[in-house]
């Protein structure tokens, strides 16, 4: 299928061949007919892309922070790889879709087969969109009108937040397309409009509609409207502008009356002055999107609706209101349509975008589109006798880390999958690997693929790593191994029924110093302290890796590479293990936590892994005690000892171990585990009990 994206380092909009997307639980395929190009929002993701690196630090000062405290802790040249790879990932473009449905996932209700939908899907031939996200389109409605269905929405969200009263008197600062339908809705609603805009071609748009036309070039705004109001003001604002300027906002605050109301739905400067709003009490409020459940993973990802007796206008509401306007006339939204070209020809609008006097941008799409999840990059034959890889996820991680190190390794990917097409298709052109799909059945399903890489998000890692034993390939998984009992039993029934290996990604203690701490450690096998500390950073709580559905949690979803490094330096198998976290109620400060681990040979472990700390701080230390020595290794960057005879201490680059991690696994002549299944399963457990330590507050036993 085609896509169009935005190459963020390269700075060009591209028309891409994709393999199309497959239907997931909960969600909706579509074969697309039309979208609408947003000029607003696409134009800045466009000059985004075609700044130079300076430029966009500039936009992003936040990031730029982030940037150098990362190089104070892990270095200049690490930090580095890590924002470029991060600019090679490109950018799907557009959110206004309208199309048919092909398939309908699995728990979805009230969509079918052959339904004429919108949704918020990307410029792309097929896309696959939450239910939440998608509206059916009345009869009496074309795919043109319903095109302007999500567009509209905003609008209307930041018509629902200023909350105006039939006869009011309202500003619309900004007469983009936004700034026009919210300009027929409130006309609708019963309010005076006036609208606010340099360009003359859509001040007269807006007359038409029934609009008082004011052109700040012309006119002195704050002077006009209080003449106009016999100085009391109007009744509020909705600014719908995309500027740099403070103006707008002051500009804003000075036309209102007393206790007028300000909602941005735009972008603007907000360096707000005190003074502007004081006097007249004005309120000031950011619109959201589309409206409540706008970036609410369990409403736009897990389909939780919420109750209409509690919050009345969801996005999907608002979605299906302005399709309601617009069967019964009440918006008008042809009239904007300033173009309709082929998605072949969509440089007629992107070469242009944000130099015309354009309105509106209508994307039209093919009758037959080729539909395939599947796709070959470069045509590649393979040697019978080499590990021939398929890799099974395309997020962050694989693009930094994984490909990066299999790549020096001139390792031999056959395959990589991503869920939506375009990061695997990204990967696949940047790493050499041959074919991408969607559909990672492809992936098991080929003989010459031997060994599999699953890196998706951890609830999917059981289920496949199971699918790909019962495939007979050797599989590596990122950690973790497992998010429950009942998975982690699974694998263990499913791995002992076949002969090939599995080796979780726990790379720490393939790093070089920790392989040089383990042989001054000695093989005596004496029981011995070690105190690791995590400097983990805060993780917002509404990210998937704290859901403990689908990330586990911190602690089994990431503490867990520090038990395993505890029970590589200890030699020994976790017995037991008891935990506390930070505050009054420790069950929900579990990214807070010290855990304490005790071994089968008497050696204890004290793992902190706390998220409350500096960024500005080394992010790992481990601290081993052992007859009279001690040995620390201080973020992977310096190995130190005391109290050991002929050796002080050794430096290496930032090395976590990832490379010589897969270059063993690659160099593995027998196909073993790396790590034995008796450990993998020993740690996966010990994670478990960390967290149920915290809730039940006593040890648990590992059995």
């Amino acid at each position: 299928m085609k896509q169009i994206i935005q190459d963020l380092k390269k700075g060009t909009t591209i028309l891409e061949e994709l393999p199309a997307p497959i239907v997931q639980k909960g969600h909706v395929l579509i074969k697309t007919t039309r979208s609408l190009v947003s000029l607003g929002t696409e134009k800045m993701l466009v000059e985004f892309g075609k700044a130079g690196l300076i430029a966009k630090a500039k936009q992003q000062p936040d990031k730029v922070k982030m940037v150098l405290d990362k190089m104070k802790t892990d270095g200049i040249l690490p930090t580095l790889e890590a924002v470029f790879s991060k600019l090679n990932q490109p950018l799907p473009l557009g959110y206004c879709n309208v199309g048919k449905v092909i398939e309908v996932g699995e728990g979805v209700k009230g969509i079918k087969v052959d339904d004429r939908v919108v949704s918020n899907g990307n410029h792309a031939e097929f896309v696959c969109v939450p239910e939440n996200l998608v509206a059916i389109v009345p009869d009496k409605v074309t795919d043109d009108e319903a095109a302007f269905a999500v567009i509209g929405a905003i609008g209307l969200q930041g018509i629902r937040l200023l909350n105006p009263t039939f006869g009011e008197t309202i500003v619309v600062t900004g007469l983009g397309l936004i700034g026009l339908i919210a300009s027929q809705l409130l006309k609708a609603n019963g309010c005076n409009v006036i609208g606010i805009d340099p360009d003359n071609q859509k001040l007269l748009v807006a007359e038409k509609m029934g609009v008082t036309p004011l052109n700040p070039k012309d006119t002195d705004v704050v002077n006009y409207i209080l003449e106009k109001t016999n100085g009391i003001g109007i009744d509020g604002v909705i600014i719908t502008a995309s500027s740099s300027s403070d103006e707008i906002i002051s500009q804003s605050a000075k036309i209102c009356r007393k206790r007028g109301r300000i909602i941005l739905v735009g972008v603007v400067g907000l360096n707000i002055r005190r003074s502007d709003f004081y006097e007249k009490e004005i309120t000031f409020q950011v619109s959201c999107s589309y409206g409540p459940g706008r970036y609410d993973e369990n409403y736009e990802e897990k389909g939780h609706d919420y109750p209409i007796g509690f919050i009345r206008w969801t996005e999907k509401r608002n979605f299906e209101t302005i399709l309601k306007a617009i069967e019964n006339e009440q918006l008008k939204v042809i009239q904007l349509i300033t173009e309709k070209v082929g998605l072949n020809d969509f440089e007629k609008i992107y070469s242009n975008i944000g130099k015309n006097n354009s309105i509106a941008s209508i994307l039209e799409y093919e009758t037959e589109s080729d539909y395939s999840r599947s796709l070959t990059v470069t045509h590649k034959t393979f040697s019978k006798t080499s590990n021939i890889i398929g890799i099974i996820g395309a997020g962050n991680f694989t693009n930094a880390m994984i490909l990066p190190c299999l790549k020096k390794l001139n390792a031999n990917i056959k395959w990589i999958s991503s869920a939506k097409g375009l990061s695997g298709r990204n990967m696949a052109k940047r790493f050499n690997i041959s074919n991408v799909t969607t559909d990672y059945a492809e992936i098991l399903e080929d003989k010459e693929v031997d060994i599999i890489f699953i890196t998706t998000r951890h609830n999917l890692h059981a289920s496949m790593v199971i699918d790909a034993l019962k495939k007979d390939k050797h599989v590596f998984v990122e950690k973790p191994l497992a998010l429950n009992d009942t998975e982690l039993n699974d694998i263990i029934a499913t791995y002992q029924l076949g002969s090939k290996s599995l080796t979780v990604g726990f790379n720490r203690r393939f790093a070089p110093l920790a392989g040089r701490l383990k042989k001054l450690l000695g093989e005596d096998n004496a029981p011995i302290n070690i105190l690791a500390n995590m400097n983990a950073g805060y993780i917002p709580q509404n990210v998937w890796v704290q859901d403990m559905g689908v990330g586990g949690g911190r602690i089994i979803g990431e503490a867990c590479h520090f038990i395993d490094l505890c029970s590589f330096f200890t030699n020994s198998r976790i017995t037991n293990v008891c935990s506390n976290s930070l505050g009054t109620n420790p069950a929900e400060n579990s990214d807070n936590m010290s855990i304490l681990l005790r071994y089968e040979n008497g050696s204890n472990a004290v793992i902190n892994y706390f998220a409350n700390g500096s960024k500005q701080y080394p992010k790992e230390r481990i601290e081993i005690f052992k007859q009279g020595k001690i040995y620390v290794i201080n973020n992977w960057r310096k190995l130190e000892a005391f109290g050991h005879k002929g050796f002080t201490s050794a430096k290496s680059k930032l090395d976590k171990g990832h490379l010589n991690q897969f270059k063993e696994l690659l160099s593995t002549k027998e196909n073993k585990s790396l790590i034995e299944m008796d450990s993998l399963v020993n740690t996966t457990r010990a994670s478990f009990a960390a967290v149920e330590s915290i809730i039940e507050r006593r040890w648990i036993e590992i059995q």
